[in-house]
C-alpha cells in the first residue's frame, strides 16, 4: 500500500508496535488479519487527517470509542476530522475505535487496550456500567483523560461531559408532540439501550412533561435493540400489534428509518415523530416529511469542545476542563441549517 509516512507515524496512529507494522507494510508471514486491518485503517485516517498532521505544534493523540449504528459514528467521525485543522498550532490525530454492538465488558476491554498502549485522551461513547466506571478509573489512574460524549457515565471519574441536557431535550420532545397531535392515542418510545444513561434521562424528561402536557397519553416505551434496523422493526413491530392506539412517535435511540417502515407495514399512520440527531438518514425523512422535528445538536461544535477538554486536562491550555450542555436545536422541514448535502 503506497504511502508517504514512517513506519513510526503509522505505528503511533494504529497503536502498534513499528516493529509490527514494519511486518505488514512488507508482507511478513505471521501477522493476523485484524491486525494488517489496523495498519491499514491507520493509513487511511492520516490521508484523511493529512492537513492536521502538517501543522507544527504539540501532537495529541485522541482515542474515540464509540458504541453506536454506523449511521452515527460516520457522523461523529466526520464532525471530528473537519474539526481537526481549527485546532492549530496543536496537532490531534484521531484513533477510531467504533462498534455497533458490544457489552459493556468489550468497551471496558478496549479502553484497558488503550492505557497499555498510551493516549492524549478518549472521546466515549458508553453505557453507564460499573465495568465502563472502573475501566475509565484505571485510564485515569494512567494518566488519560476520558471526556464522555453524547451520553454520560456520571459516576466514573471522567473529567468532563459533552452533550445535550438530556431531561430537557425529552421535555422539549414531549412538548413538540403535544402541540402537533394533543389528542394523540398513545407515543411509543424507541430507546436503543437504557443503560445509556443520555437515552435514560431523555425518557425520564419525557415522561414528566407528558404529565403535566397531556396525562391522557400512554406511552410504550421499546427498547435492548441498539438503534439496528432490524431488531428496531421487529420490536416495533409487536408493540404495534399489542396496541393498535399508537400513532405518535419519540425515537431516542435512532433507527427511525426502521420505525415508520414499521408503521408502514402494519398499515398505521404516525401523526406526529420527534427524533435525535441531523444525520444523513434523519435529513432525507424530514425533507420528505416523514419527521415532525428533529431535536439536534452541533457535533462539530460538540467534538472541539471534547479536544478542548482533553488539551486543559494535559496542561495545555488554561483552565480545568468542566461539563457544559450542548445547545439543543429544533430542526423542521423550515429551517434546515445551511451547508447540509442535498438529498440523494
Amino acid at each position: 500500500m503506497a504511502h508517504p509516512y514512517r513506519i513510526r507515524e503509522i505505528a503511533q496512529q494504529a497503536g502498534l508496535s513499528t516493529a509490527t507494522v514494519d511486518r505488514v507494510l512488507n508482507g511478513r508471514a505471521g501477522v493476523r488479519a485484524s491486525t494488517v486491518a489496523e495498519v491499514h485503517r491507520a493509513i487511511a485516517d492520516l490521508e484523511r487527517q493529512a492537513s492536521q498532521v502538517r501543522i507544527g505544534g504539540r501532537t495529541f493523540f485522541l482515542d474515540v470509542v464509540v458504541l453506536a449504528p454506523d449511521r452515527f459514528s460516520r457522523e461523529v467521525r466526520a464532525a471530528l476530522e473537519a474539526e481537526l485543522p481549527s485546532l492549530r498550532p496543536a496537532v490531534i490525530r484521531a484513533r477510531f475505535h467504533l462498534r455497533e454492538e458490544g457489552s459493556a465488558a468489550d468497551l471496558a476491554t478496549q479502553l484497558d487496550a488503550i492505557a497499555r498502549k498510551g493516549s492524549s485522551g478518549v472521546l466515549l461513547k458508553a453505557p453507564d456500567d460499573p465495568a465502563v466506571v472502573a475501566a475509565v478509573a484505571r485510564l485515569e489512574d494512567a494518566g488519560i483523560p476520558v471526556v464522555t460524549f453524547v451520553t454520560d457515565v456520571p459516576t466514573s471519574r471522567r473529567v468532563a461531559y459533552v452533550g445535550m441536557d438530556d431531561r430537557a431535550a425529552g421535555a422539549t420532545a414531549a412538548y413538540l408532540l403535544t402541540v402537533v397531535a394533543p389528542d394523540a392515542g398513545g407515543v411509543l418510545v424507541s430507546l436503543s439501550r437504557s443503560t445509556f444513561r443520555g437515552e435514560g434521562d431523555r425518557e425520564l424528561g419525557f415522561r414528566a412533561a407528558l404529565r403535566d402536557l397531556a396525562p391522557q397519553v400512554p406511552v410504550t416505551v421499546v427498547e435492548g435493540t441498539d438503534g439496528l434496523d432490524a431488531s428496531m422493526f421487529a420490536t416495533v413491530s409487536t408493540a404495534l400489534g399489542r396496541d393498535p392506539g399508537i400513532d405518535a412517535v419519540y425515537s431516542v435511540g435512532g433507527g427511525n428509518q426502521a420505525v415508520l417502515a414499521a408503521f408502514d407495514a402494519a398499515g398505521r399512520t404516525v401523526r406526529a415523530f420527534v427524533a435525535h440527531d441531523l444525520d444523513a438518514e434523519n435529513l432525507v425523512l424530514l425533507r420528505r416529511r416523514r419527521l415532525t422535528a428533529v431535536l439536534h445538536h452541533d457535533l462539530r461544535t460538540d467534538v472541539r469542545r471534547v479536544c478542548r477538554a482533553v488539551m486543559q486536562a494535559q496542561g495545555a491550555l488554561p483552565g480545568r476542563p468542566g461539563s457544559q450542555p450542548s445547545q439543543i436545536q429544533v430542526i423542521t422541514p423550515y429551517n434546515e441549517p445551511a451547508g447540509l448535502v442535498d438529498e440523494v
